[in-house]
């Protein structure tokens, strides 16, 4: 990338961050004058809170498309040679756990989680049952790409199995999970894990980038759902007390 293309990316990551936060802190202010009326200092402290946020989003930004994005592209066109499918289902368990477990959103909510439920519901199991049920999605729509599987017969089944679980499931793993599959597909699933998908789709000569390549992150959109209410129905079954006998009785 030469310099003026680096600078046009830059301008354009600048407005995009400005466009996204400069509405929020407007929101801010207002509620400050009508409602919050917090003291000078604590909303100086804010302001300065959110300009260091703005400028980690740029950087963020900017690095998402200098560098996950042809990396996830080149990744995918390099595996797309690879001779035998079964290894497509396993780069695509171990990129879309270790792309998951550097997720931020993720772990924000695995410490809500923990802190709502007093600690009874640990962080640590939260981030690795949502790590896992996105490695089996990305394995998964990895393989679907290279077997040409459409895309709607992987989220059919998977969201009549969602909804079969959320009968027998208890309603705070139900919020959770639903919560879970909002978070999973943030900044690092929307960048490499999608550009990988792309860029396996574009490095099969059978495959379609725009019919194959997309679909992903609604797979990935759909996996923790379902692993955190079976993570639920496995708490349940295991903390449910053992029946009584017949001779336990007086």
């Amino acid at each position: 990338m030469n310099g003026a293309a680096l600078l046009q990316l830059l301008a354009e990551t600048a407005r995009s961050v400005v466009v996204a936060v400069v509405p929020l802190v407007l929101v801010f202010l207002a509620f400050q004058a009508l409602l919050v009326k917090l003291p000078p200092r604590e909303v100086a402290r804010i302001l300065r809170g959110t300009l260091v946020a703005a400028l980690g989003l740029f950087l963020f930004i900017a690095g998402v498309s200098l560098a996950f994005l042809p990396f996830g592209a080149l990744i995918g066109k390099a595996v797309a040679g690879l001779p035998h499918p079964a290894w497509m289902l396993a780069i695509g368990l171990v990129l879309g756990f270790v792309t998951t477990w550097g997720e931020p959103a993720v772990r924000i909510l695995a410490d809500e989680v923990e802190d709502a439920s007093g600690g009874s519901i640990r962080r640590g199991l939260v981030l690795t049952t949502i790590c896992a049920g996105v490695a089996v999605s990305v394995g998964l729509g990895m393989l679907r790409i290279t077997l040409d599987i459409p895309v709607a017969h992987l989220l059919l089944p998977g969201y009549a199995l969602a909804l079969v679980l959320m009968h027998f499931s208890d309603k705070a793993f139900v919020a959770i999970g639903a919560d879970a599959g909002g978070v999973a597909t943030g900044p690092l699933a929307n960048s490499f894990l999608l550009a990988l998908a792309l860029g396996l789709a574009a490095g099969d000569e059978q495959a379609d980038p725009l019919l194959d390549g997309l679909g992903l992150v609604a797979l990935i959109a759909l996996a923790p759902i379902l692993s955190v209410m079976l993570l639920g129905l496995v708490i349940r079954s295991r903390t449910r007390p053992a029946p009584s006998s017949p001779g336990d009785h007086p």
